[in-house]
């Protein structure tokens, strides 16, 4: 099965990331505008897909694709 690149960074931003790079390669359960859900053996990643993503071919319910992505902290809590 042909594997479909889709780039997809958790936030958005207006400026380079430097920031260590991940991949997850499975099947696409969901996509939606603003999410992607990809299966790889069972377990389920769910990454928030930005406008800004770059998405190589036909990518639809079913098909496998190859995700990139990166995390970035919305919220840092100090605990005692």
């Amino acid at each position: 099965m042909k594997t479909i690149l889709l780039s997809i960074t958790l936030l958005a931003s207006t400026f380079a990331f430097a920031g260590k790079t991940y991949q997850v390669t499975g099947t696409v359960v969901e996509i939606t505008d603003s999410k992607i859900i990809v299966d790889k053996k069972g377990e389920k990643f769910e990454i928030e897909k930005t406008a800004q993503a770059k998405i190589t071919g036909d990518v639809k319910k079913g098909g496998k694709v190859t995700v990139y992505y990166s995390m970035t902290t919305s919220e840092i809590e100090a605990k005692k």
